[in-house]
């Protein structure tokens, strides 16, 4: 047998069917939408198909199938050569251009690059490699042509005699976005990828492709509100447009999103994990509250824990699918999309993707200037290839703007509209002094209604939680109040997060105090809002929490925004100091015209604060637009993924579990998995294959328990005052015991505490 994969042990023949078969699917579900990607779609589709026949013909390669081999057990083959060639270098070897009809240099390398850089190596294509390669060809590939006729049987006439390394030439420059035929390429490569993964994975590569997203939610629309929005009914008419949306908080903009969606592919990025895993729960779901479009995916760095801590039965299918892309709709992070632009090794899987399918960007204002500049870049290369975009937002700067507009995405296939409500929603004061000057005010407020304290940093939050604290035991007031911020570990920052939305649904009275942390995360709606300055975007964000729906008119016969400008934590840290600064001026002028901001109002605010003229000499536009040209000039296969993917997740971060929380979870977590680790190598030894998968499963299942008592700790952090030690065990090498107190605790059924105490480091006996 010419095998192909030893896990599950399979034949070069059986793998490459599964291509096939594969090809088949993805032609049936979106072909129409893939043939007006490419000129000539009768020969892009028998290019792929020959691509997938010769794509893994180099594991012929006697050294490789040695490898193969010793792992299921069968005696290997004699040969002079080391398996140090890949195989994909060997594969187009067997190409006969001339029996396939490939006459143009241009397709030879197309077709040569798609099959040789299937696998991404960093190799060095010098004479040095060539020698190498063209050692192998004639002294073992050559030898295995009988071999190949007679058993895999392939589908076109192979080179038989006379192989070379000639066509390696063809490698040594990558094909780059100024070819001309960069964007055939592109699907050429990234669809075998997709192809090549889906097969090896033995997972469908398109799942529910005929189910219609757009009409799941119109019913829901139609049980649940009578009927469709005006912006809803513009989205359903525009379906076949790119389109930039501004509408306001309540307006509907999720389910706007998903009828524009319709029955085509589709990708719903958010910022904010805890956001989307919302968003997923309410539209696959099936309940009366829920959308029931359970064909969905979910995709982020901790997508696994959530679907599995959530009891969804299918989970490790709806991950698997996700990670291949194969759902028809899925639900992510930008930094598992949007990472293509960097032109990492093997981005092309992603980008040929989203070439026949829909990308949702909600919230882009919440990303900053450097990842804005990423998406807008993503967005001219999938306008470049020809999928489909919409940016859903409340706000959108205008730099943002004219910058696609500089590169060509405002064109006659994109519509912008803006649908805010007319009404009225927040009575502002600005207060020029410190909020612990008004910290009497706030408590009672608190013993009245649910008053909301947005400050800049969990320092400024635990300060404020102590002083509030403090104040409410000199006045005697008894008051409900927790706290709320990034540095909890997991299960308890979860736990917050439900508490603070039930606490918004009853009918309790009292003060929550958090930090920009809920601006575009939490569907919560408080009485009374008190925060600090930031920037206008974020300020207004943070506006949306407080009488979200507009139904609180009562309370706006007195401000419900009180917004202080002194004593401000994070200016010129978090918030960049020049544009809070003209933020403040451009909100003072609005505010004596009228106390009281529509929706319409804040996005003229902000579309000043952020034009060119309002930016320009800023820090804020300089990052931008260096982003941009970065980007403009990079060069193909350069990075990993992985590389890409962390410049992406704009905060570098160390994973971390508190001293005392690590004791206390060490014997029943921490001891049984550094156990395991020798159960895994005992069963590789006997090649117990039941017993590796068993405990490889249990592995998973500690380490998804483990990160349950993390947090991620910004590194600059640790830099300036932090004290972390390795935890020293095999498959937790990115995790950290930090020496820090962690104080949380449960008091009348509800969380208290103020998370990781960072400054407070253990003492060194305990």
């Amino acid at each position: 047998m010419i095998y192909a994969k030893s896990d599950p042990v399979e034949s070069l023949r059986e793998h490459t069917d599964g291509l096939r078969e594969a090809l088949k699917v993805l032609k049936a579900d979106y072909g129409d939408k893939i043939n007006k990607l490419v000129k000539d779609e009768e020969e892009f589709w028998r290019l792929l198909d020959v691509a997938v026949e010769f794509h893994d013909l180099g594991k012929v390669f006697t050294a490789f199938q040695n490898v193969i081999r010793k792992k299921v057990g069968d005696e290997s083959i004699p040969t002079l050569f080391e398996n140090n060639i890949n195989h994909n270098f060997l594969s187009p070897a067997f190409m006969n251009f001339r029996k396939l009809e490939i006459k143009d240099q241009r397709t030879k390398k197309l077709l040569t690059q798609t099959i040789a850089f299937h696998h991404e190596r960093d190799i060095t294509i010098d004479s040095d490699f060539k020698d190498r390669v063209q050692e192998v060809l004639k002294g073992d590939i050559e030898l295995q042509v009988p071999k190949i006729n007679e058993e895999f049987k392939p589908c076109y006439r192979i080179k038989e005699k006379n192989l070379d390394s000639s066509y390696l030439q063809m490698l040594q420059k990558r094909i780059s976005p100024e070819d001309e035929d960069y964007n055939f390429y592109i699907l050429l490569k990234g669809l075998i990828h997709k192809l090549d993964h889906a097969a090896s994975a033995h997972e469908s590569i398109e799942i529910d492709a005929k189910e219609n997203v757009g009409e799941y939610t119109e019913k829901f629309l139609v049980k649940n509100y009578s009927g469709l929005r005006d912006v809803q009914t513009f989205a359903k008419q525009n379906q076949d447009k790119n389109v930039i949306l501004i509408a306001s908080t309540g307006m509907g903009k999720t389910e706007t999103a998903l009828i524009w969606i319709g029955r085509d592919k589709a990708f719903f990025t958010l910022p904010l994990r805890v956001s989307i895993n919302a968003l997923y729960d309410r539209v696959s779901m099936q309940d009366e509250h829920g959308i029931n479009y359970p064909y969905t995916g979910l995709l982020h760095s901790t997508s696994e824990e959530y679907l599995k801590d959530k009891e969804y039965e299918d989970w490790e299918n709806i991950i698997s699918s996700s990670k291949l892309f194969s759902k028809k709709l899925t639900f992510s992070t930008i930094d598992q999309i949007f990472k293509f632009p960097f032109l990492y090794l093997g981005y092309e899987k992603i980008y040929a993707t989203l070439a026949y399918s829909k990308v949702v960007i909600d919230e882009i204002q919440a990303y900053s200037s450097e990842i804005a500049a990423v998406l807008i870049k993503a967005l001219e290369m999938i306008h470049h290839i020809g999928g489909q975009f919409m940016i859903m937002t409340a706000t959108l700067p205008t730099i943002y703007i004219d910058e696609m507009r500089a590169r060509g995405l405002l064109d006659e296939n994109l519509v912008q509209a803006t649908y805010n409500t007319s009404e009225s929603r927040h009575h502002l004061k600005l207060i020029e002094d410190s909020m612990n000057n008004h910290l009497e005010v706030i408590l009672e407020q608190g013993t009245q209604e649910k008053v909301l304290i947005i400050v800049n940093t969990v320092k400024d939050a635990v300060a404020m939680y102590e002083k509030i604290e403090e104040k409410s035991k000199q006045l005697r007031k008894k008051v409900q109040m927790q706290l709320l911020h990034s540095m909890y570990i997991t299960k308890d920052r979860s736990r917050l997060e439900e508490e603070i939305k039930y606490f918004d649904r009853n009918e309790s009275k009292g003060i929550w105090i958090t930090t920009q942390l809920v601006e575009a995360s939490l569907d919560i709606d408080f009485d009374r809002l008190h925060t600090q300055i930031s920037t206008l975007d974020s300020l207004f964000q943070r506006l949306g929490r407080c009488n979200r729906k507009g139904k609180k008119k009562e309370k706006m016969k007195v401000p419900n925004i009180i917004i202080y400008t002194e004593e401000v934590s994070g200016i010129g840290t978090i918030y960049d100091r020049e544009i809070v600064g003209k933020g403040l001026e451009i909100l003072k002028k609005q505010l004596k015209e009228t106390p009281c901001l529509k929706e319409d109002d804040k996005v003229e605010m902000v579309s000043k604060l952020y034009s060119k003229e309002s930016l320009k000499g800023s820090e804020f536009y300089k990052k931008f637009k260096d982003a941009l040209d970065i980007l403009d000039s990079m060069t193909p296969a350069k990075l990993k993924s992985k590389e890409a993917q962390q410049i992406l997740r704009d905060i570098d971060s160390v994973t971390i579990v508190p001293r005392s929380i690590y004791d206390s979870i060490y014997d029943e977590l921490i001891k049984p998995y550094k156990e395991t680790q020798e159960l895994l190598q005992e069963a590789y030894s006997k090649h117990d294959k039941d017993t590796i998968q068993e405990v490889k499963n249990t592995r998973k299942d500690l380490k998804r328990k483990i990160f349950r008592y993390t947090a991620n700790i910004p590194t600059y952090k640790l830099r300036k005052n932090g004290n972390i030690t390795e935890t020293l065990v095999k498959g937790l090498e990115d995790l950290y015991v930090l020496e820090y107190q962690y104080d949380c605790y449960e008091e009348d059924g509800k969380l208290k505490g103020k998370g990781i105490l960072i400054g407070e480091e253990l003492d060194s006996f305990l």
